[in-house]
């Protein structure tokens, strides 16, 4: 059986197979893999405890399937492309042969540091080649890495650390974004003061080269890394081992370390790269994800690079230097397929419609979007300046802990729709449930997103508590996988993303939980208490709405107000910030004390005649006070 789909039939085929039979399915698309040992079992479906297992007692290691194995074909073929910030600076490119040697160096390098199989090393790293580098080392290795989105504030930082009991941080000095050089190591220094007593050492790799405060625990990579030797025997790995843990936020204040094991996810994140992406030979493919969201780990580094691909980094802005950038990008290195976040596109258009048509766009096969549904006016300009109507538009569903992409079209085989995921792909199998929890089987209907059977890609614990992972993604619906997104689905069966229905919020793609921002504001000494809502916002799909309750009256709100911003920047990190704060005199609570969140997000809207029922408040006088503006 061939591993990408080239034909609706095709298509209807896997999907049905899939279903029919997903442990033959899966072992089928695995037999393309290296394995070390093969398995005993395809796949143990308990998704009540939860306890799902893929491809149970094999051994195998992930670099060797993302590097080793396209050597003697294509050794000298381009893994990875590296562009930078300034525009003027060179462009970096490793073949496959060059990217094996780099990436044993540093798991030379890492083991010299006393780092071994199981131990967790935390990055916090902007869009340098070396993350790559040093992530594929620590599955070399049988480290399980835990990359940090390098905009995280400080406490941020270091509560992952410490939850992920880490022995090792990777960092840079600095980091170049667009105009911007941001002290990183800096960031790592005020963590490692509160707590992080597992870390051990700090890599640091000379970004920029300018002055960093130097302690006992500090290396630079260069004098470590570049003195190894390039080879490195690959570390037998069994297929439920660990490979990363990434940190996303819930509806409760800490963050959930999401748990990725090494053999389904191999499997899952290569299978769907190829098929989602009809990614062919000697294409030339971008992703603009930063590595420090799932995203960037299953298709910048992962997904291409099992598949033998030329996957293309960026370690800048789309508006940097000009707003030009990204399609300059696309001309410059004849990208073939361009994988983006709605975000992106709607803040270029705001500031630059006719931009586009100053370029070819001659390569491009492939338009992809990520990280929210992408509004239909956006997909119409996509569409239309960038992919010329010649390259269909996949509009992606997937989370971090789906592992990979769930939902989408098939670019040249499967129809798209503006606004809709479209059609699950094989061994995804998606229903609708209502709040009961009673599967919606008509068409043309909405209801709660949940997945009824395992796929290989899917988080398997929470770091450290399985029973937050239990209780969050699979005990609302017994025997079903909740995502925690609305969905409708249309009379052909395609589905459509409504939202989340969780109090989690889709910020420029990056889910912010509600919680986390709200107990940040509650640490300024003279607010009482918070409410924080998602809003629509033009360019971020989602904006952050804070409704604060103070303890006096306030001369300055102005200043508050920057007070506030400061310290959610101070807690978590800038993308966190609320786009409006208002100040009001009580919050509507029910009898039992429970915020009515869902009256705060009509107001928000400004959907007034939608605030629905007010009678179980125990203050309804406050939504008038709030539709009216007053506070204190």
């Amino acid at each position: 059986m061939t591993i990408q789909i080239k034909t609706l039939e095709q298509y209807q085929d896997a999907y049905k197979r899939s279903i029919t039979d997903p442990a033959a399915f899966w072992a089928e698309i695995a037999e393309s893999f290296t394995w070390k040992k093969k398995w005993d079992s395809i796949v143990k479906e308990d998704m009540i405890t939860p306890n799902v297992r893929w491809f149970d007692g094999a051994k195998l290691n992930f670099t060797e399937n993302c590097l080793d194995r396209h050597i003697e074909a294509q050794g000298d073929e381009i893994a990875l492309l590296w562009e930078p910030n300034e525009v003027d600076d060179a462009v970096k490119s490793y073949t496959y042969k060059q990217l094996l040697s780099e990436v044993c160096k540093c798991a030379n390098a890492l083991k010299s540091l006393g780092i071994r199989k199981g131990d967790r090393v935390c990055f916090y790293m902007p869009m340098v080649p070396e993350v790559a580098i040093a992530m594929l080392a620590c599955a070399r290795i049988g480290a399980v890495h835990s990359v940090i989105f390098a905009g995280f504030s400080s406490n941020a930082l270091a509560e992952r650390i410490k939850d992920a009991h880490a022995k090792l941080v990777i960092c840079t000095d600095y980091n170049r974004r667009g105009p911007k050089t941001i002290p990183v190591k800096d960031v790592v220094d005020d963590a490692l003061e509160m707590g992080c007593d597992s870390i051990e050492n700090v890599l640091v790799y000379k970004s920029t080269g300018e002055n960093v405060a130097w302690g006992s625990k500090d290396l630079w990579w260069h004098e470590l890394v570049d003195k190894q030797d390039a080879e490195c025997l690959a570390e037998p790995m069994d297929a439920e081992d660990p490979l990363f843990i990434l940190y996303t936020s819930g509806s409760t204040g800490k963050p959930k370390g999401v748990v990725h094991t090494t053999a389904g996810y191999m499997v899952y994140t290569c299978y769907t790269f190829l098929n989602v992406f009809q990614y062919q030979k000697g294409d030339v493919y971008w992703c603009t994800a930063d590595v420090g969201w799932i995203t960037g780990h299953s298709y910048l580094i992962y997904g291409p690079l099992l598949s033998g691909a030329t996957t293309l980094m960026f370690e800048g802005v789309p508006g940097y230097p000009d707003i030009g950038r990204f399609w300059q990008i696309i001309d410059k290195h004849k990208v073939n397929q361009f994988y983006t976040a709605p975000t992106a596109l709607r803040a270029l258009m705001a500031v630059g419609w006719d931009e586009p048509d100053k370029y070819n766009f001659g390569s491009i096969k492939v338009l992809g979007s990520v990280g929210e549904p992408i509004n239909e006016e956006a997909w119409r300009w996509y569409d239309t300046k960038i992919g010329h109507g010649k390259a269909p538009i996949i509009d992606t569903w997937w989370q971090t802990e789906t592992g990979g992409i769930m939902i989408s079209s098939l670019p040249g085989i499967t129809d798209t729709k503006p606004c809709f995921a479209a059609y699950p792909l094989p061994g995804v199998q998606p229903v609708l449930v209502d709040q009961n929890g009673k599967v919606i089987y008509e068409n043309q209907m909405e209801g709660l997103l949940c997945v009824k059977y395992p796929w290989p890609g899917m988080l398997r614990t929470t770091y450290g508590n399985h029973e937050r992972c239990r209780t969050t993604y699979f005990a609302p619906y017994k025997g079903y996988y909740y995502t925690g997104d609305a969905a409708k689905r249309d009379e052909d069966g395609r589905y459509r993303i409504i939202g989340r229905v969780d109090d989690v919020i889709n910020v420029s793609g990056h889910r912010i939980g509600t919680a986390e921002v709200e107990d940040a504001i509650n640490e300024h000494p003279d607010i009482v208490e918070s409410a924080v809502i998602g809003y629509p916002h033009d360019i971020k799909g989602q904006g952050i709405y804070a409704y604060v309750k103070i303890t006096h009256e306030v001369a300055d709100r102005e200043s508050l107000k920057k007070e506030i911003l400061d310290i959610v920047t101070k807690y978590i990190g800038p993308i966190a910030k609320p786009d409006i704060i208002q100040f009001v005199v009580q919050l509507p609570k029910t009898r039992s004390g429970k915020i009515m969140r869902r009256i705060l997000r009509k107001i928000a809207e400004k959907q007034f005649d939608q605030i629905g029922d007010i009678s179980t408040l125990i203050n309804p006088e406050s939504v008038e006070e709030i539709k009216s503006g007053a506070y204190i």
